[in-house]
Order: C-alpha cells, then structure tokens, then sequence
C-alpha cells in the first residue's frame, strides 16, 4: 500500500464525500480506489471485443432478406 499527503479541490473532496456515502466505504482512501477501479473500466477496458466486431463485420456483408410488413410475416407464418 502507498502512502500519499494530496491536495484536492472542495469540489474534489465533495465528489469523494458522495463516493464514500453511495458505496459505504470507510475513508476516503477507499473512495479513491473505487474511483479509480471504475475509471480503469472505463477508459482501459476494450469496449467491444475484436471477435465480436468481426461477427459484426460477417453479417454485415449477408445478403438483405426482405420480410414485409408484420401483417406479410403473421401470414407467412400463420400466426
């Protein structure tokens, strides 16, 4: 564990204040480990995985089946 003496802005330390309170976390030590927790999620995570976006690309290139309107589809399939 890391020991840090910081200096943050009020807004800062009431963004803290309300991470601490939502999460239920005892200092604001711990609060700063969640923010950082979910900005590495955010920023560092890939978003879509590359085997999907080549899923993706695949149908993309399939050919257009024309179904008609939803009255055409309840008839094709009787329901």
């Amino acid at each position: 564990m890391v020991k840090a003496l910081i200096d943050i802005s009020d807004k800062a330390n009431k963004v803290l204040m309300i991470v601490k309170a939502t999460h239920g976390l005892k200092d604001k030590s711990q609060a700063i480990d969640k923010m950082a927790e979910e900005y590495e999620e955010l920023v560092f995570e890939p978003r879509v995985k590359p085997s999907y976006l080549r899923k993706l690309k695949k149908i993309q290139k399939e050919k257009i089946i024309h179904m008609g309107s939803a009255e055409d589809f309840r008839k094709r399939y009787d329901l």
